[in-house]
């Protein structure tokens, strides 16, 4: 959406609730949007809570939140925000599919929290576009909607349609909204008054456990890889944790190229390798120091691995962190 000037008329944002939406990810959405008219010194947003019919919603940890309106008495919206939480709801899909045409979704920016992107896909209205969902329902909605780009991002924009996989990734994705209409500077004082380190790119991949990635069939592979995630600082070579888990170094490396496509080696020096990526844009330790915490042995050693992977040094990876908090 690029930089715009601060507008005279406050961006009014619609927040339909649906049955079991996830409080926290209201909560953090409406606390963004107050802070920032409290950080401008004058009213940027205004936000509406609307449910399908204008009753009071019971939200995902039973309490019943009141709304302004139903959907489809509306104002004029400059976006809507829909929240959803719980794929099991019981919601008029007809009634959603009505009340989001009548606020004109072909030109109206439409966001979804959480399990939102289901119903709006439901409504058809995600068809050909890239979106996310909470971890937990990615493969659910990708068999379900064919003509969804599906992935397993933090959040995605994609021209009048973004979506959000809720919880944390809220925050950031509320921070970046704002951050693309009143500037990255404003975003960044914004995201000092939450106590967060750095506003998280889209592009972050939600962590999904590996149980869920795997099946929990494979309760030695997953030990391995927990054990591995333990062990960051000093390594344990695959034979000690072929031990530890009570299997011979081949059976665990068939186990880690038949469900991981990988060998026990390069996996777990990828995931040293994205604990100091994740060191190294939200920290202040020196490279030295991420280096040795990530269990490599000199700080050349560290600097050419790390290019290696990611085609760019960890002082290139430093810089590029500091010109983007800039």
């Amino acid at each position: 959406m690029g930089h715009q000037p601060h507008a005279a008329k406050p961006l009014r944002y619609g927040f339909l609730l649906l049955p079991h939406a996830s409080m926290a990810d209201f909560a953090i959405a409406s606390e963004v949007l107050t802070r920032a008219n409290q950080l401008a010194e004058k009213r940027l947003y205004e936000f509406l809570p609307l449910s399908l019919d204008g009753q009071p919603v019971v939200m995902s940890n039973g309490m019943k939140l009141a709304v302004d309106l139903p959907l489809n008495y509306a104002p004029k919206l400059d976006a809507l925000f829909v929240l959803a939480d719980d794929l099991g709801a019981d919601i008029n899909q007809d009634e959603l599919s009505k009340g989001l045409s009548s606020l004109h979704p072909d030109k109206l920016p439409i966001s979804a929290i959480g399990c939102g992107s289901y119903w709006l896909a439901r409504a058809g209205l995600l068809n050909g576009y890239r979106a996310t969902i909470h971890w937990q329902e990615i493969n659910r909605f990708t068999e379900e909607f064919q003509d969804v780009i599906v992935t397993s991002n933090l959040y995605e924009a994609d021209r009048n349609r973004s979506s959000c996989a809720g919880g944390a990734a809220t925050l950031d994705f509320l921070l970046s909204t704002v951050g693309s209409q009143h500037g990255h500077e404003f975003a960044s004082r914004l995201s000092e008054l939450f106590s967060t380190e750095r506003i998280r790119p889209g592009s972050d991949r939600q962590r999904i456990p590996l149980a869920t990635r795997i099946g929990g069939s494979q309760p030695k592979l997953t030990e391995a890889v927990s054990l591995m995630e333990a062990n960051i600082e000093e390594p344990l070579t695959t034979d000690d944790i072929a031990y530890y888990v009570g299997v011979s170094r081949r059976q665990l490396e068939r186990l880690f190229k038949q469900y991981l496509n990988t060998v026990p080696s390069k996996y777990y020096l990828e995931l040293r390798l994205r604990r100091a990526r994740q060191l190294l844009q939200q920290t202040s330790k020196s490279i030295v120091q991420i280096g040795l915490a990530c269990g490599f042995s000199s700080g050349p050693h560290f600097s050419s691995t790390y290019r290696n992977h990611f085609g760019i040094t960890p002082r290139e990876e430093r810089a590029q962190r500091t010109q983007q908090a800039g």
